[in-house]
């Protein structure tokens, strides 16, 4: 059952709730207008073998983050406006307003892609039927994780995978690592959803407190005082998603 803490914080599992379904897709949203966001949403995607059908975005920007690619490795397609392109897991893509995409899974087990959609449309998505035929794109909007450089804050680095450098001049999408122990407190001046990627410990907005782990959904107010604090032996990985867009070193500490 989803957590919710001071100030509005919301922290869920990835697969919490009934999924929609449309073909070999599943779809979990976890974080949106209708779970008391403003303007920022999280969902789980889920992809099984064969060719899915294409989801097609709305008025606003989506980021994409491939968690794990079924094993396929480059036999995994990516599909923008019916163009393909090869991805792999730990990849960010930028799907513009209005493009449709979807992915062509080789493999036995499914892909699992992290979207967010920023402004939510707060609205059932709206499916059509893939093809492998060629279709106009201006360019591939792929970031690998490994291409991009480790940027050092503090005791910590974050890795920035999209941003006005791919396209997106309203979002940012960025890896960060945190190391055993507890940040400062501190706020930032956008909305912002988390996804954990490895490693374990505790959410905290404010005074109160929520255990995390691998799969957990966070969802963060504009201005509200949080921290993530690692109580393993190892590194905490996370995705990151704010809207407006910005730097993800930029917080301000109370």
């Amino acid at each position: 059952m989803a957590v919710i803490m001071e100030g509005g914080c919301r922290v869920s599992d990835m697969r919490e709730g009934g999924p929609l379904q449309k073909g070999t897709l599943h779809i979990w949203k976890q974080i949106g207008r209708a779970t008391g966001a403003r303007a920022i949403s999280l969902r789980v995607m889920e992809f099984s073998k064969g060719l899915s059908p294409t989801i097609r975005n709305d008025d606003c920007d989506e980021i994409l983050f491939v968690l794990d690619d079924g094993n396929g490795g480059g036999a995994v397609k990516l599909f923008i406006n019916e163009c393909a392109f090869q991805v792999g897991s730990d990849s960010g893509i930028y799907v513009r307003p209005g493009e449709t995409f979807g992915f062509y899974n080789p493999g036995a087990e499914p892909i699992t892609v992290i979207s967010a959609q920023c402004p939510d449309p707060d609205r059932e998505p709206e499916f059509g039927q893939s093809s492998q035929s060629p279709g106009a794109v201006n360019e591939p909007r792929i970031v690998r994780l490994a291409d991009r450089p480790a940027q050092p804050t503090a005791d910590r680095w974050y890795r920035v995978l999209v941003d006005d450098e791919v396209g997106s001049a309203q979002v940012t999408q960025f890896v960060g690592s945190i190391p055993p122990g507890r940040a400062p407190d501190h706020f930032h001046q956008y909305e912002e959803v988390l996804f954990i990627l490895k490693g374990g410990g505790l959410m905290w907005a404010g005074k109160s407190s929520t255990p995390i782990g691998p799969g957990s959904c966070i969802y963060l107010p504009s201005g509200q005082v949080h921290c993530v604090e690692n109580t393993g032996d190892d590194e905490l990985r996370l995705l990151g998603v704010f809207y407006p867009a910005g730097s993800p070193s930029v917080r301000y500490e109370v």
